[in-house]
């Protein structure tokens, strides 16, 4: 049943108005001052406050401003025993569906009334829409807990909300355009557009096209005016992947934006002013790019004003475990699955793998094997063969070359594979190993393990 709120000092015409809308059946409360009506509103989830202009502790068209700040999903229709303009117009600029006169306009509240609660739910909607948008990319979303990947999220929270350039390096499918999401929704812009390109993923005139727009008749099919991703970004962020793979002469064009906040449009002679914060990523060693030509050290410097270098999946082993179970929970709800668990098997062998193409391979192996399983338990068996038999030789391997190792070399293969069996557990990896958590410490840092 929706609720209503009526905020009005004259109580016969509050009673009498609260009856005649119980009777369409809405829920009433009834509240006589602006500081009553105030703490009825935050006691209770309103569809629709109706409330007069005159109160005795406050004017009605002010208690709007302040009810929309606190619950913006709830519709406001001001009354007044006499209308002006200037009241109107400020009460629909803070933000109250409309103000209507008492007596003249009585006909017309349980219409507004339904009319109200409709763009209410609809502003629901967006609201929620909005916060699983704002969830899914925030920092708390970045599944791990390995040093190393908790070192980069330190990093881009710091970053977050300073607005300069940053660039995200780390291979392939680690994971970088999701940071640069949550750079973005944990800064001040997170309200205004977050637009992403691929620089590899277009030729060079249609890459210029896209990120600088054009003018009609620039080129052959250029039919009319269009708008470039930076104009498309502005207020907001553009995320520059691979942008390791711009042409030089772009590069040039994409400085100019970093210090001027310019760009011109193909085929225009007038500057567009923009303004926008860029964040770039590249799997590429740029230093040995400007080292090759191919690269330009001014734009590298600007660029990099604020790097973070992104781990890759082999370098947080540890974090392997959590990233397949929540692989399982998603795709179990894509797939209709109800697969409930992993076999140790399973993960032991995601474990001895050298995943090149990082967390976007393992995404694509989990989802692979969960479709082939029939049963409940995740099993080795539904793994690619290639990876199961790399793994197998992996093992193999392991096995047969520590007696030509140093013993040294052995000790370090056997604490890593054992610190990667307890996923990263220190105290497990000491009693397992039945050596002394000091001890394990040591080792640790004396092998580099992480």
């Amino acid at each position: 049943m929706n609720k209503i709120l009526i905020i009005d000092d004259e109580e016969k015409l509050r009673s009498l108005m609260g009856r005649i809308i119980s009777l369409e059946g809405f829920e009433v409360v009834e509240a006589s001052d602006c500081k009553s009506g105030l703490k009825k509103a935050e006691q209770n989830d309103f569809d629709v406050i109706l409330c007069d202009v005159k109160l005795p502790d406050g004017n009605g068209v002010e208690l709007t401003s302040i009810l929309k700040e606190k619950f913006p999903a709830t519709e406001i229709i001001l009354l007044t025993a006499y209308g002006n303009i200037p009241d109107g117009v400020q009460a629909i600029k803070n933000g109250a569906f409309d103000y209507i006169v008492k007596g003249d306009d009585n006909n017309r509240i349980i219409p507004l009334l339904h009319k109200a609660i409709a763009k209410g739910r609809l502003t629901k909607r967006i609201i929620n829409l909005e916060n699983r948008i704002e969830h899914k990319y925030s920092f708390d979303n970045i599944i791990g807990e390995s040093t190393k990947l908790r070192e980069a999220i330190h990093l881009a929270q710091k970053v977050a909300s300073v607005d300069t350039t940053v660039l995200l390096s780390g291979e392939t499918g680690t994971g970088k355009e999701v940071f640069a999401n949550a750079i973005h929704q944990s800064g001040n812009r997170k309200d205004k557009s977050f637009v992403a390109v691929n620089c590899a993923a277009f030729s060079h005139n249609l890459l210029e096209s896209e990120m600088f727009g054009h003018k009609a008749g620039a080129f052959t099919g250029a039919v009319k005016d269009k708008k470039g991703l930076f104009e498309e970004a502005d207020k907001g962020t553009i995320f520059l992947d691979e942008i390791g793979e711009m042409p030089l002469d772009l590069q040039a064009k994409l400085l100019r934006v970093i210090e001027n906040g310019e760009c011109i449009k193909v085929g225009d002679s007038k500057v567009t002013k923009v303004d926008v914060r860029i964040i770039a990523a590249t799997n590429r060693d740029l230093l040995k790019e400007i080292e090759a030509g191919h690269f330009r050290e001014d734009l590298y410097y600007r660029l990099s004003i604020f790097t973070i270098k992104l781990p890759s999946l082999r370098e947080r082993v540890s974090d392997i475990e959590l990233l397949a179970y929540n692989f399982l929970k998603n795709f179990n709800l894509k797939i209709n699955k109800r697969i409930t668990g992993i076999s140790k098997e399973f993960l032991q062998m995601l474990k001895l793998h050298n995943w090149p193409g990082n967390i976007r391979e393992l995404k694509n192996i989990m989802e692979r094997s969960i479709i082939l399983e029939n049963d409940t338990i995740l099993s080795a068996d539904n793994l690619p063969y290639e990876l199961q038999q790399l793994s197998h030789g992996q093992a193999q391997e392991g096995q047969k070359t520590l007696s030509a190792f140093s013993l040294a070399s052995a000790e370090k293969i056997h604490i890593q594979k054992v610190f990667n069996y307890t996923n990263g557990n220190k105290t497990e990896t000491a009693r397992l190993l039945n050596i002394a958590l000091t001890t394990l410490y040591r080792k640790l840092e004396e092998y580099k393990i992480e």
